[in-house]
């Protein structure tokens, strides 16, 4: 067996320095040689040495330091801690991941550093209260599509809603929906699939964690003549919700221009209204959610133009406090 395995030796020296080590948990020669003892490979320091001069001209960070005995550990990695924290974070917040998959991923990112700061990692991982998606499939469907664009081709699907039940309820009574896929985007927690119409020569998107049976097609994906901007799209959709486009004029509070440089971006034009307030112009998609946004600002925001978006915000008011009248 230890003749076998000699052969792996520094293979696995370099697993037990990447899985025991960082700059807070060293290792010692006789230690390595104890390590590589139990799997059943034998060495003496000087190969050791040899071995770990190798491994550094590979390319392996390997620093040591000094007290009574040497320890020596891995120092830059492909990823730092704080960097896997934000991958944890992103892994775990994002609601289009079932909570079996976002456990399965973490696993793998701290295999990507030390099994001390994998512990660290684990302190912060609360996935069993957040909102998850129920679909196990989505994981797959993001590969699919991702395959498709890079083909360029059409895909099918079905795609479903939830009833009050909790019941799948399949649009279309469970037909196909054929599609020329052109983006991925992740808002809001949540992933969308971008498509082009060709009929209306505009784009439409679909939840991909509501989305089934994809099957990429041989047909040729249709896209549009004009190049496709996603950054735009995204800005003028509120919540992924789409409707009818409109160029607007908003009345903001001078306190909300962060709010709005988030929403829309820095390079939207900010003009000065007065001491206290700020005037934007900008293209939405017009919907309840869109309207609903700025009514959450309460008198620190005021739709100014068009004249008709101002009739639908007074209509979503009025039918609104309706329904709270008889209860005041």
């Amino acid at each position: 067996m230890k003749q076998s395995n000699q052969k792996l030796k520094m293979l696995y020296l370099a697993k037990i320095l990447m899985e025991r080590t960082d700059e807070e948990h060293t290792i010692s020669v006789p230690e390595m040689i104890q390590a590589l003892d139990r799997v059943g490979i034998s060495a003496e320091r000087k190969s050791i040495y040899d071995d770990l001069a190798n491994l550094e001209q590979f390319g392996f960070d390997i620093c040591s330091v000094k007290s009574r005995t040497t320890g020596y550990y891995i120092g830059s990695r492909d990823f730092e801690l704080p960097e896997l924290k934000l991958l944890v974070d992103s892994v775990q917040s994002a609601k289009f991941i079932t909570s079996k998959k976002s456990m399965e991923l973490i696993s793998k990112i701290e295999k990507l550093t030390s099994r001390e700061n994998a512990k660290k990692l684990q302190r912060q991982v609360f996935i069993s209260n957040r909102v998850k998606t129920l679909n196990e499939q989505i994981y797959y469907n993001v590969d699919k599509i991702h395959d498709a664009i890079a083909m360029g081709k059409q895909i099918t699907f079905k795609y479903f809603r939830f009833d009050v039940k909790k019941n799948k309820v399949y649009r279309k009574d469970g037909g196909l929906y054929t599609e020329s896929p052109v983006a991925l985007t992740w808002d809001d927690e949540n992933y969308y699939l971008i498509t082009y119409k060709e009929k209306y020569d505009n784009y439409t998107h679909y939840r991909v964690d509501k989305m089934e049976d994809i099957t990429i097609t041989e047909k040729d994906r249709v896209l549009s003549e004009k190049p496709f901007d996603l950054s735009a799209y995204s800005k003028t959709m509120f919540q992924m919700f789409g409707g009818e486009e409109s160029d607007v004029t908003i009345l903001f509070a001078n306190d909300l221009v962060g709010v709005v440089l988030d929403r829309f971006g820095t390079d939207i034009p900010i003009i000065r209204h007065d001491e206290d307030h700020f005037i934007c112009h900008t293209k939405v998609a017009l919907s309840p959610h869109f309207l609903s946004w700025v009514i959450g600002f309460g008198d620190k925001a005021k739709i100014l133009e068009p004249q008709s978006v101002v009739s639908q915000m007074h209509d979503l008011l009025k039918s609104s406090l309706s329904q709270y009248e008889s209860l005041a």
